[in-house]
């Protein structure tokens, strides 16, 4: 209900507690902005016993102080749709961060905390999407309306690697591309929005920025908001959607920031005790029915490299495919540093990408188990001492590891390579090879 007023009654930290005066309350996730300065967002997370409103507040403001009056607006946090909200580029609230002209009211806009849609009836088959980089058509194949994380730690290409399948995959003029940056450098961000404009992507392209420099409510609120405008596409507009996360895990961190502000109890290693919802609450959004389809790359930061932290174990277990970049591979130079060992799909079977591709992985699978448990013997009695099957399928690996790595399209400027693209097919003969 707009048009509400109260005041600032305590302040701690982002959590600012609010009393009004008359009987009227607004609702729960209602907007509220500090009067005569309308860039201060509050938003309602909870009621006292009292009636006081609990909030969050987006904005770190020297404004926001005690006995200050505030406004309830009536609405909850909104962003932009239609055709004028491609190509440009948001913040959590839904305001264009771009230096171009405003969005006028005339847009429409929808509230970013919606019902997700349970209807998951696919108008057709699986379908392979092809990203031209060897180690992931054929280890993890991108397949339409699924989910794809891609873990590692700091440093081992997590976001060069996403670029990268931006610049193959995302240049598909069929195909409407969703950006949501979570926590991560401002660096990379820019260096991205330069890269699409530059390649004349932007224009099928909506991107949202809750960076490291920003306070954990608007870290936290980025990716539902991003998700909004996917989610509006998808139904409203019938498209396919390729939405991509960097990074998934500061959306969980930036809830364990929130919930710490608010005295919450914690769960095992430390995160909220609501860590399951709040990721649940991201990833049932990104799904596909029979409108329209979004398939979500998301990359997911491994703490001190423990894949099996709590944090991390909740996000694999909510996606199709794990590709894993190893520190190990990466200080080889090789490139993308991916560990062939723990990287893994649920969507290697013959019925999506055929008896040919299923069997092939199968046979790597084996092989590259084989050379890991080979390499502790070879450390210690040498190659040439082993059986002459082992010796083949040592070289076979190792000729695996070689033949996975790959030029980046978007590395060229950096080191001189040209970048390269192979096709399924050649990616499948170029291993049948190799293992005859």
């Amino acid at each position: 209900m707009s048009g509400i007023v109260g005041h600032i009654k305590s302040i701690r930290g982002l959590i600012v507690e609010v009393g009004f005066t008359g009987d009227e309350r607004p609702e729960v996730r209602e907007v509220l902005t500090l009067e005569g300065h309308p860039e201060v967002t509050l938003e309602i997370e909870s009621f006292t016993a009292d009636s006081d409103a609990v909030c969050i507040s987006f904005t770190t403001s020297q404004l926001v102080k005690r006995g200050t009056k505030v406004v309830s607006l009536g609405s909850t946090i909104s962003v932009p749709t239609g055709a004028k909200s491609l190509g440009r580029l948001y913040n959590a609230l839904g305001q264009v961060a771009d230096n171009l002209e405003e969005i006028g009211p005339d847009v429409p806009r929808r509230g970013i905390y919606q019902q997700a849609i349970n209807n998951q009836v696919f108008a057709s088959k699986d379908e392979l999407l092809e990203t031209g980089i060897k180690v992931i058509d054929f280890f993890t194949p991108f397949v339409k309306g699924r989910k794809i994380g891609i873990i590692g730690g700091a440093g081992v290409g997590k976001t060069v690697l996403i670029m990268e399948l931006i610049h193959n995959i995302g240049k598909d003029p069929t195909k409407l591309a969703f950006f949501a940056g979570i926590g991560e450098r401002i660096r990379e961000g820019a260096e991205l929005y330069q890269t699409l404009k530059d390649r004349d992507m932007l224009k099928t392209t909506a991107m949202f920025y809750g960076q490291m420099n920003e306070n954990p409510a608007m870290r936290a609120a980025v990716g539902l908001s991003a998700a909004t405008l996917a989610e509006y596409f998808r139904d409203e507009e019938k498209r396919d959607i390729l939405f991509f996360v960097d990074n998934v895990y500061r959306h969980i961190q930036a809830g364990n920031e929130l919930a710490t502000m608010m005295g919450q109890i914690p769960s095992e290693g430390g995160y909220q005790a609501t860590i399951f919802s709040d990721l649940k609450r991201l990833q049932d959004r990104l799904t596909s029915n029979a409108n329209g389809s979004i398939t979500a790359i998301q990359t997911i930061f491994i703490p001190a490299d423990d894949l099996t932290d709590p944090a991390v174990q909740e996000i694999s277990s909510q996606i199709d495919s794990v590709i894993v970049l190893s520190r190990a591979v990466a200080e080889a130079g090789i490139r993308p540093a991916v560990d062939l060992i723990q990287t893994s799909s649920s969507l290697i079977t013959p019925e999506i990408v055929g008896e040919r591709h299923y069997l092939l992985v199968t046979q790597v699978q084996a092989i590259m188990q084989k050379y890991d448990s080979l390499k502790n013997i070879i450390a210690i009695i040498g190659e040439n001492e082993l059986s002459p099957a082992d010796r083949s399928d040592y070289q076979k690996a190792k000729k695996l590891i070689e033949y996975f790595a790959q030029a980046m399209f978007v590395t060229e400027a950096l080191n001189g390579v040209p970048g390269q693209y192979f096709n399924r097919e050649q990616t499948l003969s170029g291993v049948e090879e190799i293992l005859i």
